[in-house]
């Protein structure tokens, strides 16, 4: 057994162990850790606890100390530097012409490096930029490209069910979203519909996948032949959650039709129908959403 603490660094950042040594934290605690990278300065998540060996990646990063009043101070003045940093890129963006847009920018806590978060439509040949930001800095310079999920992230915002955005309130990794999911779920394709504040299929449509793909294995497809109670008929919707369908049946006359909703589990599927694919054309269009 080990006695770790979880350390993270950013909002809904990944939570990191380290080895507190003697030190005795809370959650909510800063503390100046170390990492690969040097010392980074963080929020404790979880506090002191004992963990099994196989649990841990060895070997555990040390935490140095609990941050006093210099290092908040420290913290505080990275902050002030990045915004210093991000408008001098900003300058030096528009003065090389580049086709790139500007995010974020980090301090490192020991500034052994500065970090420049942009977003482009392709590849940016920026090593004119990263030696002028270098000669200006005189520390490592690195300019890292993120996709507009990561930059809705870090924005921040409220997503069209009137809450926080899930990536901003709790979500710590992106999974991956398809368009399969919004179909079996029975939603509109409808790109404004279904897609988010950063233009990708919405986080949430992974949610309940699991509970839907289970289901519609017990389900026949619309346009199934069914025998049921009252006679066979075509299946004409379903709703998936609650396991049931209606059925389009003909009248005792034969002259009209009539439509009743039956359980599965009281029905006899006679014959199958196909699933009815997408359009060529506009999965293409759809497929889009599904990007990072």
């Amino acid at each position: 057994m080990k006695n770790i603490i979880g350390v993270r660094f950013k909002k809904l950042g990944k939570i990191y162990f380290f080895n507190p040594k003697n030190l005795r934290v809370r959650k909510g605690d800063k503390v100046i850790v170390e990492t690969a990278q040097g010392e980074e300065y963080g929020e404790v998540m979880i506090p002191n606890r004992w963990v099994e060996d196989e649990k841990i990646v060895s070997p555990l990063k040390k935490v140095l100390r609990i941050a006093n009043y210099k290092d908040h101070k420290h913290f505080e003045e990275c902050r002030r530097k990045e915004k210093e940093a991000y408008e001098t890129c900003l300058k030096k963006i528009k003065e090389h012409k580049l086709g790139m847009t500007l995010r974020d920018v980090e301090y490192k806590f020991d500034y052994s490096k500065i970090l420049f978060y942009f977003t482009a439509d392709g590849r940016i040949d920026f090593r004119d930029l990263v030696k002028d930001l270098a000669a200006i800095y005189k520390t490592r310079i690195e300019l890292r490209q993120i996709g507009v999920r990561d930059e809705v992230k870090r924005i921040g915002g409220n997503g069209v069910c009137g809450r926080e955005l899930c990536c901003c309130s709790f979500l710590r990794d992106f999974e991956t979203v398809s368009i399969k999911m919004a179909k079996e779920q029975n939603l509109s394709l409808n790109p404004s519909k279904i897609s988010g504040n950063c233009g990708r299929l919405m986080c949430c449509l992974k949610y309940e996948n699991d509970v839907y793909e289970e289901k519609i294995k017990k389900l026949p497809n619309i346009g199934a032949i069914v025998k049921t109670e009252d006679g066979q008929g075509e299946v004409d919707a379903i709703e998936t959650l609650k396991e049931r369908v209606r059925v389009k049946i003909k009248d005792v006359e034969g002259e009209g039709y009539f439509y009743k909703k039956y359980n599965v589990k009281d029905i006899k599927i006679i014959k199958n129908a196909i699933v009815e694919k997408i359009n060529q054309e506009e999965l293409e269009k759809l497929k889009e959403l599904e990007g990072n």
